[in-house]
């Protein structure tokens, strides 16, 4: 399953960041710029819990950069990361997911999480700011993508729309 929920993730990634380009905003303008941060805090927030998920150090002291990334720049980021996710929960045995990693917060607090309580954390964190820049997207007259995981099976697999 979370081979799946990371595919979604990446495809609702992908989406986003195609609404942003399609929609003219710029991170000069300040619905821009909070869309931008939204994707790059969902960004740095993935690649720290990627930290601790392989007990890896990772450069970052808060949840977001000081600097915005260009759209390029985030797209490249993303893509990547959401490879090794997807690479990573496929890879995953139930033994392992049930692994505790014990880590610290960027507020320099100590933490504990099961390997899938931080992958299901992952999914829900990006799940909820991409919801964000899709209400920024519809303020700039765009149509956000409808992010569903309903949408994305039925895309994945169209028999599912079959009748019973």
């Amino acid at each position: 399953m979370f081979e799946a929920m990371f595919k979604f993730k990446q495809k609702s990634n992908r989406e986003a960041l195609e609404g942003l380009a399609k929609s003219g905003t710029e991170i000069s303008q300040p619905d821009g710029l909070t869309a931008f941060r939204f994707m790059n805090h969902i960004n740095v927030v993935d690649q720290i819990f990627k930290a601790h998920l392989t007990n890896t150090p990772h450069p970052f002291e808060a949840a977001n950069t000081p600097e915005t990334p260009s759209l390029d720049e985030l797209r490249a980021r993303i893509t990547e990361l959401d490879e090794w996710f997807v690479g990573y929960a496929s890879s995953m045995t139930t033994e392992q997911l049930n692994e505790p990693i014990e880590f610290t917060f960027t507020d320099g607090k100590q933490g504990r999480m099961l390997r899938e309580e931080i992958l299901l954390h992952v999914l829900a964190h990006g799940i909820y700011h991409r919801g964000a820049v899709g209400l920024i997207l519809q303020r700039q007259g765009a149509m956000p993508p409808p992010e569903t995981f309903t949408r994305y099976l039925h895309e994945l697999e169209p028999f599912r729309r079959d009748a019973v």
